[in-house]
């Protein structure tokens, strides 16, 4: 009983753990840089910008997050089926040991 208790836990741990969504990050916003020269006789500041990152199609990324999220759920139903073949085969086992 300590066995299927114990399964039943790891079971709902992996399964909250599986659904967890994660961290979403905020897009990152370029910042201007200035820099100035301490010395006399040179040009007067310098002002530079880094480049714009990436530009992300919003169609792309639902079509990616769609893709992720089939995998995970076929993920995990292989995970439920291989769990209850475990089970179910102890089970088995334990009642031949039984009757033996």
């Amino acid at each position: 009983m300590a066995k299927l208790r114990g399964l039943v836990l790891v079971g709902l741990l992996g399964a909250v753990l599986f659904t967890a969504s994660p961290a979403q990050a905020e897009p990152v916003r370029p910042v201007a840089v200035t820099v100035t020269v301490a010395h006399a006789g040179m040009a007067p500041a310098l002002a530079q910008t880094q480049p714009p990152g990436p530009v992300l199609d919003p169609a792309q990324t639902d079509k990616a997050n769609s893709e992720k999220t089939k995998n995970k759920l076929v993920a995990g139903l292989v995970a439920v089926v291989l769990l209850g073949i475990v089970v179910w085969g102890r089970r088995i086992r334990s009642k031949k040991a039984k009757g033996s």
